[in-house]
């Protein structure tokens, strides 16, 4: 019998395809190294994650050192979480995300600093409850943005200054927030100077969902021209990818890499995941007979979508400049709670016992 003896590096390249994930341990006397997303795309872009501040002890944290180098507060920083009164912000959950990136050697990118959503109501209204002047609103916006960026001054190296500010109404350009009823278009520009002045380094985004679909393409595009017309100080363009088995397609995510780059911005995919179900906006109750399990079909269509899209990120590696994964694993997702309450998705690249998914193997195949 011939006894056939393997390399450190083909042993794990053998265990990763039978689906074995191993973090760290022992051949004989040789460490076994397993490496990790960052260091497959060590020569492309950073690869990112949506943390809160559980996910920074334990299993999870051990998972994401090894495979991410780059970090993002899923919620810390939103509005309503860091400035939740008028005269109080609360910075603990911010704090630690940014002080284990730092300790740790991640880079940050913040998120974000104007939203329609999760912002505290106090922000657009008087003390008698009647909505503020544009004047009112604008200085309040300031002050938010000016001590949130300065806080985090060369600490956080790119923010998503405005979020979903593009209507979904194919006639509606700017969405009718109460930013939008106040201050007009201004709020959007007066968002981007002011985090400027903050911190004149750090990288500025606009960030939205959708944005590969042509017609909001379309619109976020016209937005974007505008802004660079107004020399507005606008870095990059953040596309969520928040996608599905189903979608995009090759045609769609190509044109809409072509389009944004075309107007010498950076591409962040900013909140990557790719759930089992159809893309739904609005929020509705779980329907009898839907399905909660990933089954070997759907793990499948998943692998292979997953493939599609980093193959195509590859072939734009002078455009994007960081991909962020939203969440770090299976085992938990916004998507479990948004657009259906209670149903289970398995949109991410490790499963609910933090190993590699075969979606994994597909991101990481360069053939």
């Amino acid at each position: 019998m011939k006894i056939y003896k393997l390399k450190t590096e083909t042993l794990a390249l053998v265990l990763l395809i039978l689906g074995v994930s191993i973090s760290c341990g022992t051949f004989g006397q040789k460490p076994l190294t397993i490496k990790g997303l960052r260091d497959y795309y060590k020569d492309y872009f950073p690869i990112g994650v949506a943390v809160s501040r559980k996910t920074l002890s334990g299993d999870e944290a051990k998972l994401l050192l090894q495979e991410f180098n780059s970090i993002t507060p899923e919620n810390a920083m939103k509005m309503e979480a860091i400035h939740p009164h008028e005269d109080f912000y609360f910075w603990r959950d911010a704090d630690s995300i940014v002080n284990f990136a730092q300790n740790h050697g991640l880079k940050i990118r913040g998120h974000n600093l104007c939203w329609h959503e999760q912002v505290a109501d106090w922000m657009f209204k008087d003390k008698e409850g009647h909505l503020v002047t544009k004047d009112v609103l604008l200085k309040r916006l300031k002050e938010h943005i000016t001590t949130v960026v300065k806080r985090y001054k060369g600490k956080i190296y790119a923010w998503d200054v405005v979020n979903e500010a593009i209507g979904d109404a194919d006639d509606e350009f700017i969405r009718n927030s109460l930013w939008y009823k106040i201050c007009g278009e201004e709020y959007i520009t007066k968002a981007f100077e002011y985090a400027h002045a903050a911190d004149p380094d750090a990288l500025l985004f606009y960030n939205d969902y959708n944005t590969e679909r042509p017609v909001k393409r379309d619109k976020i595009y016209r937005l974007l021209k505008k802004l660079i017309a107004q020399k507005v100080p606008i870095h990059g363009v953040g596309l969520q990818a928040h996608w599905s088995i189903f979608e995009p397609s090759e045609k769609e995510l190509r044109e809409a890499i072509e389009l944004y780059s075309s107007l010498g911005l950076q591409i962040h995919f900013t909140e990557l995941d790719m759930s089992i179900y159809p893309w739904e906006k609005h929020k509705r109750q779980k329907r009898e007979g839907e399905t909660e399990y990933l089954t070997p079909e759907l793990e499948q269509k998943q692998a292979d979508q997953y493939a599609k899209i980093f193959r195509i990120f590859r072939e734009y590696k002078k455009h994007i400049t960081s991909v962020t994964f939203w969440n770090v694993s299976d085992r938990y997702s916004w998507l479990d709670y948004y657009p259906v309450q209670g149903r289970k998705n398995y949109p991410l690249l490790f499963d609910q016992k933090l190993q590699r998914k075969k979606a994994y193997a597909e991101v990481i195949n360069f053939k």
